[in-house]
C-alpha cells in the first residue's frame, strides 16, 4: 500500500488543503494498492504561485547550468529504475518487462537527451540586422495520462525545464504514483525550490483549474481529443499557446510486393503493446484485396503469440486494461463491431479464460471490416486491431486518411523508394517505414484531431520557448 498525504509544492512536500483522497487500484485484482490527495483548486493556486515565484531565477539559469540539473534528474530516475517499473506494473497494468523497457529505461532516454539538448541548443542567433532570442514561455500546467504515466511527464517537464520554464503537473487519477517518484527524483535532483510542482487531483476540479490559471502561461496536455478540444479553447480565450497530443486511429499500409509476413507481424506487436493502451498504436491493418485472407490468417498466429495475463507473470505479453471504465469501452466497441458487420477472426467480447478477476479483455482480430465502420473510424484504446482490405495505392490513402485522426502510422513496400513516396502523402505526423524504429529524438504529435504542437526532441524544445527580436 503506497499511501500519500502530500504533494510537492515549492520544493517540499505540503499536505493539501482539503481532505479528499483519490484510491489506486491495481487492475490485474482490482485492489486498492495506493492513495493520493485529491487536490483543488486552492492546491492549484499555491502551486502556480510558486512557479511564478521561481521563474525569474530559473529563466535566468545558465543553460549548461539547466543542463547539469536535467542530467542529474535523469540519474535519479535511473536509480529508481526497478521501483518504477514495479510501480507502473502495480497501477497500469503493463508486463513487468515491457514496463521495465518502456515505462523506465525511455523516459530515462528522454531527460538525458534533453540535458543533453539544453547545453548546446543555441537560444540566440543572428539574422541581418538582428538578434534573435528564445526566452522560456512562462510557468507552464502540464496534464498527463495514465498510458504512459512517466514517459508522458519527463515528455513535458523535461523540455520545459530545459527552456527555463517552471511548471506545474496534474498527472492522470487512475496512474499517479509513479509521478511521487518523478518528485522524488526532482528533489534528489535538487531542483530550486517551485521549478517543478505536483499536484494530484481529479481532472474535472484540479485539472480545469490548472488548465484555466491565469498565471498559467502556457499549457500542454496529453489525453482524449474531447478534452483537449475543450482546454484548446480555453487557451484561444485567453490568447495564449497550447500543446495538445490527442488520439489516433494509426493506419499499418502493406502494399503489393511488402513482406506481408514481417508487416502483420510487427503490426500486432504493435497493437498488443501496453494492452492496446497507446495513442500511436497502427490499430488499422490495411491490405490489398489480393492478400486479405492471407494476411488475416497471419493476424491470428501473430495474435496468438501475445498471451493475456498476469503482468507479474513470465510470458505475459498483455496485461489487464487500466480500470473496470476502460474495459467496459472496449468491450462496448467490439460488440459495436460485430453488430455492423465485422467478425472476430479471433478474441472478441468476454473475458479470457482463467481471467475472472482484474480488468481483462481478450486480444483481439476483427475482419470483415469496412472503412465507415465504427471500430475503424474510433480510437478503441484496446489490444484490437481491425483489417480493412483496398483495391490500389489510391484506395488504400483514401482510407488511411480517412479517419478525424492523423497521428503515426506505418508503411510497408517493395522498396524504400515507394514506401517514402506512399508516406510523405500520409496526413499524419509519424510514419515508420518499412519497419524504422522509434526515435526519442524525432518530433511526436498529429494532425487533425489528434492535436497540435510537436514532443520529444529539438521540435520538443521549442513548444517551450518563445521569440524575440532586436534590430539594430
Amino acid at each position: 500500500m503506497q499511501a500519500h498525504d502530500a504533494m510537492f509544492i515549492d520544493g517540499s512536500w505540503r499536505p493539501p488543503l482539503g481532505t479528499s483522497a483519490i484510491e489506486v487500484r491495481d487492475p490485474s485484482h482490482e485492489g486498492v494498492i495506493g492513495e493520493v490527495p485529491a487536490g483543488g483548486a486552492a492546491d492549484v493556486d499555491a502551486a502556480v504561485a510558486a512557479a511564478r515565484a521561481a521563474l525569474p531565477g530559473w529563466a535566468a539559469t545558465a543553460p549548461a547550468r539547466r543542463a547539469e540539473h536535467l542530467t542529474a534528474l535523469r540519474d535519479a530516475l535511473a536509480a529508481r529504475r526497478e521501483e518504477i517499473a514495479d510501480t507502473v506494473t502495480s497501477e497500469l497494468g503493463a508486463p513487468l518487462s515491457f514496463a521495465r523497457a518502456v515505462h523506465a529505461d525511455l523516459p530515462i532516454t528522454v531527460a538525458g537527451s534533453y540535458a543533453r539538448l539544453a547545453a548546446t541548443y543555441e537560444f540566440e542567433e543572428r539574422v541581418g540586422n538582428s538578434r534573435v532570442f528564445q526566452d522560456p514561455v512562462g510557468v507552464v500546467g502540464a496534464i498527463t495520462p495514465w498510458n504512459y504515466p512517466l514517459h508522458q511527464v519527463v515528455a513535458k517537464a523535461a523540455p520545459a525545464l530545459a527552456a527555463g520554464c517552471t511548471m506545474v503537473l496534474k498527472p492522470a487519477e487512475d496512474t499517479p504514483l509513479v509521478a511521487q517518484l518523478f518528485a522524488e527524483a526532482v528533489a534528489a535532483a535538487g531542483l530550486p525550490p517551485g521549478v517543478f510542482n505536483l499536484v494530484t487531483g481529479h481532472g474535472p476540479e484540479a485539472g480545469e483549474a490548472l488548465a484555466g490559471h491565469p498565471d498559467v502561461d502556457m499549457v500542454s496536455f496529453t489525453g482524449s481529443t474531447a478534452v483537449g478540444a475543450r482546454i484548446g479553447a480555453a487557451a484561444g480565450r485567453a490568447v495564449r499557446p497550447v500543446a495538445l497530443e490527442l488520439g489516433g486511429k494509426s493506419a499499418n499500409v502493406v502494399l503489393p510486393g511488402a513482406d506481408l509476413t514481417r508487416a502483420v507481424k510487427a503490426g500486432v506487436a504493435n497493437v498488443m503493446a501496453n494492452s492496446g493502451q497507446t495513442c500511436s498504436a497502427w490499430t488499422r491493418l490495411l491490405v490489398h484485396e489480393s492478400h486479405y485472407e492471407e494476411a488475416v490468417e497471419l493476424a491470428v498466429a501473430a495474435a496468438a503469440r501475445h498471451p493475456v495475463g498476469d503482468p507479474r507473470a513470465d510470458g505475459t505479453r498483455v496485461g489487464p486494461l487500466v480500470s473496470a471504465a476502460q474495459r467496459e469501452r472496449v468491450t462496448g466497441y467490439l460488440e459495436k463491431g460485430l453488430a455492423e458487420g465485422a467478425h472476430a477472426a479471433c478474441g472478441g467480447p468476454g473475458v479470457p479464460a482463467g481471467l475472472a478477476r482484474g480488468y481483462y479483455v481478450r486480444p483481439t482480430v476483427l475482419a470483415g471490416v469496412t472503412p465507415e465502420m465504427t471500430v475503424a473510424q474510433e480510437e478503441i484504446f484496446g489490444p484490437v486491431l481491425a483489417v480493412l482490405s483496398f483495391v490500389d495505392a489510391e484506395d488504400a490513402l483514401r482510407i488511411a486518411d480517412g479517419t478525424d485522426y492523423g497521428l503515426s502510422g506505418a508503411v510497408w513496400a517493395r522498396d524504400e523508394e515507394e514506401a517514402v513516396a506512399f508516406a510523405r502523402r500520409l496526413r499524419t505526423g509519424q510514419v515508420d517505414v518499412n519497419g524504422g524504429r522509434f526515435n526519442p529524438l524525432a518530433p511526436f504529435g498529429g494532425h487533425k484531431r489528434s492535436g497540435v504542437g510537436r514532443e520529444l526532441g529539438r521540435h520538443g524544445l521549442t513548444e517551450y520557448l518563445h521569440t524575440q527580436s532586436l534590430q539594430f
